[in-house]
């Protein structure tokens, strides 16, 4: 129920958002969103603050270059990564740690925003918005799906290892929903290049990618000793928690799209 509620404050806010507003708004969107689950990401692994304040903060710039200055994208890395490492050998006097501090840096900057990325490049085309209303109904009905799939029907389990409480039916009911998510996108919105049978074949790709999305940020979380990437959202965990699915599942649908 917590779920349809979020779902009935949150979808209408997102469509206005996406729809009435200029690119650009999206664009700043995604990377409050970036540098939000990058501060979760680094404060989970107990990243100094002397570290993750301007691990975020290059991971910021590094987004908005990649996004507007592809071109300058490989200079930029290469100067954010030499900055980190100046920044460890001469502030600790230690050689102890410098893996564990420096390590969730780098991860980071690509797991979160180098895939978070992908979805102004979906948004940045003709029509494109119609591309991030697909990704989002997909990931949305393919999450929702699995989750009441799996808590009446799921009886065996997918992957206890990283995740106890994944079902291989909570899983394939997110593979079910996220064809459906595609499917009435496609009905509304009538996509250019899409037919029912294409809408459906991607909808499944993108629910399966969803739950990817959600076992690899539980084996991040695991390995951190964590329950939830922080208390952002009282009762759903933090702003990392909430978009674990949709950062696998934009990339996915990209190359879907254009390769």
């Amino acid at each position: 129920m917590n779920r349809l509620i979020a779902a009935a404050f949150i979808l209408p806010f997102l469509v206005a958002y996406i729809y009435f507003l200029p690119e650009s708004y999206f664009l700043g969107l995604l990377i409050a969103v970036s540098m939000i689950s990058m501060k979760e990401f680094y404060v989970m692994y107990k990243v100094p603050a002397r570290f993750w304040v301007p691990g975020v903060l290059i991971g910021g710039a590094l987004f908005f270059i990649s996004c507007i200055h592809p071109e300058y994208f490989k200079y930029a890395v290469f100067i954010s990564l030499f900055l980190l490492l100046l920044l460890r050998l001469v502030s600790v006097k230690t050689q102890a740690g410098a893996m564990s501090e420096i390590g969730p840096l780098g991860v980071g900057f690509f797991y979160i925003s180098g895939f978070l990325a992908f979805q102004w490049f979906l948004r940045n085309q003709n029509d494109g918005w119609k591309n991030i209303f697909l990704l989002y109904a997909s990931v949305w009905l393919a999450d929702s799906a699995a989750y009441y799939i799996g808590t009446y029907l799921g009886r065996n389990k997918l992957y206890p290892a990283v995740s106890p409480n994944k079902s291989i039916e909570g899983a394939l009911g997110s593979v079910l929903g996220g064809a459906i998510g595609a499917l009435i996108t496609q009905a509304i919105l009538s996509i250019p290049g899409f037919t029912a049978i294409k809408a459906l074949m991607i909808g499944a790709i993108l629910g399966l990618a969803t739950v990817i999305g959600d076992l690899i940020e539980s084996m991040f979380k695991r390995d951190a000793g964590v329950k939830d990437s922080s208390n952002l959202i009282p009762g759903h965990g933090g702003l990392l928690d909430k978009i674990d699915g949709v950062i696998i599942a934009g990339p996915i649908l990209y190359l879907l799209l254009y390769f």
